[in-house]
């Protein structure tokens, strides 16, 4: 790595020569960004290693520009910027720009626009917070779309997981029952045994369920659980096969008869602004407690972050790591 300078920062930095290669990640230095009108220079503590953040590495994403820090979650300390927020502590996540077409956070500094930054609950420490932008915003985008309330009755599949249990803890808070649909016996569907999903048949008593929340993106449960929603019913998912088949059959008129609604949410979509919106709007929920990281984080210092993502690109550990500064 270069000598550094006081100009310089820590970062990860994805490079690619051409397109047709795979793109590379890699610890090292970087120009420190200068402050620019409207904006705030955020000194972060720490960024999540995501899915989404693997698949950047790993070139999945056709509008990545190069080269590019990468992260899109992130919490830190606004150092520069306009008197009032200086010195506040923030939090946040992004759709298709940080990380993709802007310098993501895992870095030691990163610039972010006024209108893009929520304050980080004063009660949960950085790293906590750095983690919790991605599954949070990606249910909270599910939950609206499927526009769900204290009367319904909602399975959520892939219960376990971290949109999944991030779910959960969104709809426990509107008041609806939750069915968890999860690979083992921890969950009220066993949806390793029952694809069919027949044992909603008992558990709502042949009634249905209202909405549909599929975090796994199988299309025999997708298709199944159509099967399964009442009159009015919403199924959402935020995903689908990398590999093999990803198309479903449903009859049209029956699906129009019972007035139910099909949802693709993709979490790269929101700007910017509305994540922060988001994250602003969970925030007292974080820190009263009522929402928090349903996955276990292991911090991982920036200059051995390369390594984490070797082992994640690579499936050869089922970790989850959170890249800190300091």
């Amino acid at each position: 790595m270069p000598s550094r300078t006081s100009a310089t920062m820590k970062a990860l930095q994805l490079l690619r020569q051409t397109a047709s290669e795979a793109p590379r990640l890699v610890f090292t230095e970087v120009p420190k960004p200068v402050l620019i009108p409207n904006h705030v220079l955020v000194k972060v503590h720490a960024s999540a290693i995501h899915p989404s953040d693997v698949g950047n590495a790993l070139g999945q994403f056709s509008y990545t520009q190069y080269p590019r820090v990468a992260g899109r979650d992130y919490a830190g300390v606004i150092e520069e910027g306009p008197q009032e927020l200086v010195g506040q502590e923030v939090y946040g996540t992004s759709g298709r720009e940080y990380a993709f077409t802007k310098d993501g956070f895992q870095a030691e500094y990163c610039l972010v626009h006024e209108d893009e930054i929520a304050l980080k609950p004063k009660s949960i420490s950085f790293v906590e917070a750095a983690t919790l932008g991605v599954p949070f915003t990606t249910a909270s985008q599910m939950v609206e779309r499927a526009a769900i309330t204290e009367s319904d009755t909602v399975l959520v599949i892939g219960a376990k997981g971290a949109v999944g249990s991030s779910a959960v803890q969104l709809i426990q808070n509107i008041g609806a029952r939750i069915i968890k649909g999860t690979r083992d016996a921890d969950g009220n569907v066993n949806t390793d045994e029952d694809p069919e999903l027949n044992t909603l048949d008992v558990l709502t008593e042949g009634k249905g369920v209202d909405v549909i929340l599929d975090t796994v993106g199988s299309p025999t449960l997708m298709l199944n659980g159509l099967k399964k929603l009442a009159k009015n019913g919403r199924l959402a998912f935020i995903s689908a096969p990398k590999v093999g088949a990803r198309d479903i059959s449903f009859d049209m008129r029956d699906f129009y008869r019972a007035d139910l609604s099909l949802l693709g949410c993709n979490s790269l979509n929101p700007s910017a602004k509305d994540m922060a919106r988001r994250m602003s709007s969970m925030a007292k929920l974080f820190e009263s407690g009522k929402l928090k990281s349903g996955s276990k984080w292991t911090p991982v210092p920036i200059d051995q972050a390369v390594e984490a993502y070797g082992k994640l690109m690579k499936r050869t550990t089922e970790e989850k790591f959170v890249v800190v500064m300091e």
